[in-house]
This record gives C-alpha cells, structure tokens and sequence, in this order.
C-alpha cells in the first residue's frame, strides 16, 4: 500500500454498480476490490437494465487500466489519483462463528478485517451502499461508510424550494428604491435585493408579508443585486382554470405558472403524496397541445418500481405491460374528461397520449413533446440525463416527484435523479422549480400526508 495515503478503501459491489466511474472517485488514497466482486460483477454483466450496463462499463475501464500495466500484482495507479489493488484471498477465516461462509457480503467483511489486521497503521474502510452490510462491519469492529461521492447535495435541506418568503421589514426596505413598471400579468418591481438575504434563483417566486398571499416571480438577476419581479397570473381564479383544473392553493398557482409559460424548457415539481403533481402536468399538457398546438403529444414515463411485493413479470406489448404502472394517469384522465377510462389505449389516442417505459428512451429523440417523468424520485441520476438529453427542439419536460417516496434500492434524496435535475437547473432561465407542501386530494390523505 502507498506509504502518502493513511486510508484504504474496499468496494462493495454495489458502489461500483451504482456508479461506474467510482473507481475515480477516491483521490489518492488506496483502493481495495475483493475479488468476490469480480465474480459478482460477472453475473450482473448479462442482462439490459441498467446495472448491467454499469457494470460492463466498470469492466471495460479496468480492461484498459490493466491492459497498461506490465504487473498489477502489486497494485497499480489509477488515472484519477491513487492506487488499485485487487485482493485474491477472500477465505471467511476469522469471522465468528455465526457468519455464513459462502455469502459474498461476508468474504468481503473477512477481506477488510485481514487489512485492518495487516495494515494497523492505516484505516481501513469498508464502502458500501448495503445499510445491513455497513452494520455488519461496525459490529465486527471495522470502520464503514455509505459511498458519498455520487451526492448532490450534502444536506437535503438546502435544496431550493422555489420560494423566499419575505417579512414586512424586508419588502419595505426594499421598496424605498423601487421602480414599478407593467408586466404581462400586472405589475413589475426593479429592486435593491437585500445583501443579508440569499438570491433568489431565476423563476423562482418570492412570497410577499401579509394574508393575501401575493407572490412574485423572479424574471431577472442584473449586476449589483438588481432583482426584477413580475406579478403571476393568478391560476386560483375561474377565469384563469386550465382544462377546468385551478389552483386551491398559493403553490399550486406558482406551479401552473412554471407549467404554463413556453419559454421554460424544464420544470420540476416537488410535493406530497395528492399535491396534484400529476393532475396540473396533465391539463396543462392538454391545453397547450390540443388547444394552443405548441406540441404534437404527450408522453407519460415513470420508473417502473413497486412500492411493495412484486406481482411478477406482466404478459403482452410494452403498452399493455406499463399500463398497470400509470394508474396515476388513467386516474387523473378521468378526473380532467369529467368520464370512466375504461377503454384507455383508446382515450390516450384521441388525445394525443403516449406511455413509454424507461427502457425505450435511449437512442430517441423527443421533439414537440410535452414530457411527463412520474416518480422521478425512482430515477437515478443516470437515467434523468438520458431522458432530459432525449428533448428535441420545441419540448418540454415535466419532472414530478417526492423525495419521500423512494422506492429503488440505493437511492436516497441525496442521490437521486429528481435531486439532480433540481439542483442542476436551479440557475438556468430556461428551467424553473416548486415545492408543493399541502395535500389536496382530501382531507384524510392530507392529514396522513402529515402525521404518518
């Protein structure tokens, strides 16, 4: 082991599966792969998905990393800084007696145990995105981390919302400079931003002191803090419903604004289970492609996990396997035609509705599309580049999720695609981004929202 470095790490199989360039993330430390990786890595390469797609990836980057060494017995330097090491001897010599000898799991823990034993001037850790694996090695006295380098944010609660809410002492002091001019919906303020305040993010909204509940959205950010504000159109009024749907509440208005407007190229929504993520991105689709002709279709995705046990593989065409995973739009369908669904591969025809799985996207390009990504929180950040590089000329994506409701193994709202997107896209003035807080589906469903 290198003499610069006072860290070893050992790769679990996972790391490597759920990110194929990890080999590259370590600096200069020393790199450990057991070679019971190997051989799992062998049995996950055959197949389509994506972690066989990630390993074969992982496969080839050693292929060539290897192919340039004369001897990798005793290691060798990786491009990214650091030393790999593969370590032939996996015997579960060592591990007390209650530990499964053939479990791939447990030849790894005996691997960082024999390091740890050889190395003590050293620390020796055990990376894995395995919660069980990471309490097995604490209990066995190693050291163990979850793999943090495929993070977006560090902490989740810095993530925007979308919102600044600002109190009576702050608006004043910043209307003593402001020019008010008119804007599309109303009024538009140039203002001094405040310097103990942070900036808002382009098309993000500010939420003004008071009851009323007076929003405004940010358009510009000029040199010296110069922050142009523009009144929203208010999507909670009769007059203002879209395919009959309006907003109940302050956010789902600052939603529809993001949805409705055809300069934003991306909008994210964030929400609680019955926020109507799903309904506002349906009858907005279907108001600017059947009625203002600014797309050809909508296209519906969503990542195909189960929320519990698994029913098993599901018979006939791709369409009629992914319909029993959009009951969200057939659902809402019902809700926006005012009629039953019954016949859906119909309705969808009629009104220019496509379903697609993940699996398809790739090698497509969407072009006068409104796209709708459903529980993005189940995508990794793999697959929400796929689809939002998919986007052709005159499209937009719909990104709908909740952090709270992750159901693929290794995901966390740290590390997910829809945490991605947001994060990414926060600065760009062709994107915008909202949180939802408040179930509307019912009182029930809000409430459970809330104390469950």
């Amino acid at each position: 082991m290198t003499k610069t470095s006072p860290y070893i790490y050992v790769l679990d199989t996972n790391v490597l599966i759920h990110d194929p360039n990890a080999l590259l993330r370590f600096d200069e430390h020393n790199v450990v792969i057991p070679i019971v990786v190997l051989e799992e890595m062998d049995k996950v390469k055959r197949g389509m998905d994506e972690n066989a797609r990630n390993i074969r990836e992982v496969s080839r980057t050693l292929d060539t990393i290897v192919a340039e060494q004369e001897n990798i017995a005793d290691g060798f330097e990786l491009h990214g800084g650091g030393r790999l090491y593969f370590e032939m001897d996996d015997t579960t010599d060592g591990l007390p007696q209650g530990f499964t000898k053939d479990i791939g799991d447990n030849r790894i823990l005996a691997v960082t145990m024999r390091l740890q034993q050889k190395y003590p001037d050293k620390h020796v850790v055990l990376v894995s995105k395995d919660i069980n694996c990471r309490i097995k090695a604490r209990a066995l006295g190693l050291k163990s981390e979850d793999y943090r380098s495929d993070r977006v944010v560090d902490d989740i609660n810095v993530l925007s919302t979308g919102t600044i809410t600002l109190s009576e002492e702050q608006w004043e002091g910043m209307a003593k400079d402001m020019k008010v001019t008119e804007s599309e919906h109303g009024n538009r303020y140039v203002v001094t931003w405040p310097k103990d305040i942070p900036l808002p993010h382009i098309n993000s909204f500010v939420i003004l002191p008071g009851d009323r509940e007076v929003a405004l959205r940010c358009v510009t950010i000029a040199e010296n803090d110069i922050i142009t504000l523009d009144d929203i159109c208010p999507y909670r009024s009769d007059r203002h419903a879209v395919w009959g749907v309006k907003a109940r509440n302050m956010e789902q208005s600052l939603a529809m604004n993001l949805l409705m407007d055809a300069e934003l190229d991306l909008v994210a929504i964030m929400g609680v289970a019955g926020s109507g993520k799903t309904l506002m991105a349906l009858a907005a689709g279907l108001h600017q492609t059947l009625d203002l002709g600014l797309y050809e279709k909508i296209l519906v995705t969503r990542a195909t996990v189960p929320m519990g046990q698994d029913i098993g593989f599901l018979p006939g065409t791709e369409k009629e396997k992914i319909e029993p995973w959009m009951g969200a739009i057939t659902d809402n369908l019902s809700y926006l035609l005012d009629e039953a669904v019954s016949d859906l591969g119909t309705v969808l025809g009629q009104h220019r509705i496509e379903i697609a799985t993940l699996s398809f996207a790739r090698g497509r390009t969407f072009s006068k599309t409104w796209l709708i990504i459903d529980e993005a929180q189940n995508l990794t950040p793999h697959q929400m580049k796929t689809l939002i590089t998919r986007m052709g000329e005159g499209s937009k994506i719909l990104i709908l999720g909740n952090n709270a409701q992750i159901d693929t193994p290794y995901l966390t709202a740290h590390t997910n695609g829809l945490t991605l997107a947001v994060q990414r896209f926060a600065d760009w003035q062709h994107a915008g981004h909202v949180v939802l807080k408040a179930s509307e589906r019912s009182r029930l469903a809000a409430y459970a929202a809330e104390v469950l």
